[in-house]
């Protein structure tokens, strides 16, 4: 009862709209990578949240989406198919942008549970997913609940721009989008260290590919210093976006500092 009227008085501040987290393969979602990729379609797993915390702006977790979303619904989703929902969204946040958000944003927001998105160039463009696979059981919920921790680190600074350096070799972006097939698998699984070594694995692929995800002469923090403190001492570990934003820790204990989740299940 008490964690029910904690989760209504912070969603009575900011509405009841959900939060999204994006796990391994992120950045398979944009066309410029995708249509690079020699073995699609590549994934990327998205995890819909109810909103028991205000997340930071800039870092990484859809907060700009999320706003835009409110202005447009209100503080709760409409209920009406989320294929239309995704894509009204998309079109409202991305309107005459030269560099557009990803999809995995708005699906992240609408899809309940944990989704593979599977994008393949030769599919809307690579623009949207040509295959979403979601998990809503209540039991793999409550496990992810359980072992992912959310450590905050620092916002992206004004002026970072994660773009400036780009690798895109073939052979890496397939590695990407396997990462986020594995990482499905595993939280299917519920195996720890796959979970662990797919996070991982994601952070060497962005660094490789997109090196300024990590470094960067506007930022303060030493991401990589703090990344590989973590992924010493756990499991395994990677950052919720480019420049920073919140360190994903993957472990069956408590993480000092660390938030936690409630994943969604449900539609609404």
């Amino acid at each position: 009862m008490a964690k029910t009227n904690q989760t209504s008085a912070i969603t009575g501040l900011i509405g009841a709209i959900p939060n999204r987290l994006a796990l391994a393969g992120g950045w398979i979602d944009q066309p410029f990578v995708s249509r690079l990729n020699p073995k699609p379609p590549g994934s990327m797993v998205v995890v819909s949240l109810a909103p028991t915390f205000r997340v930071m702006d800039r870092a990484g977790c859809a907060s700009g989406t999320r706003a835009i979303a409110v202005k447009l619904w209100g503080r709760r989703l409409p209920h009406r198919p989320p294929e239309a929902l995704v894509r009204e969204l998309y079109e409202a946040e991305n309107q005459g942008k030269a560099e557009p958000s990803g999809s995995q944003d708005m699906i992240g927001l609408i899809y309940p549970g944990i989704s593979r998105l599977d994008y393949d160039f030769a599919a809307n463009g690579g623009v949207f997913p040509s295959h979403i696979e979601s998990i809503h059981t209540r039991q793999t919920a409550r496990w992810l609940d359980r072992v992912l921790h959310l450590l905050p680190i620092e916002p992206r600074p004004e002026g970072y721009n994660p773009l400036g350096e780009k690798h895109l070799d073939p052979k890496w972006i397939a590695r990407l989008g396997d990462t986020g097939r594995r990482c499905f698998d595993a939280i299917g699984r519920r195996d720890l260290d796959e979970l662990g070594a797919s996070m991982n694995d994601c952070m060497v692929c962005w660094e490789t590919l997109l090196p300024h995800t990590v470094r960067h002469p506007a930022l303060k923090v030493d991401l990589k210093a703090i990344l590989k403190t973590y992924q010493r001492r756990y499991p395994g570990a990677m950052y919720s976006g480019c420049g920073g934003g919140y360190l994903f820790v993957v472990a069956d204990e408590p993480v000092p500092g660390a938030l936690k989740i409630n994943v969604r299940i449900q539609p609404g």
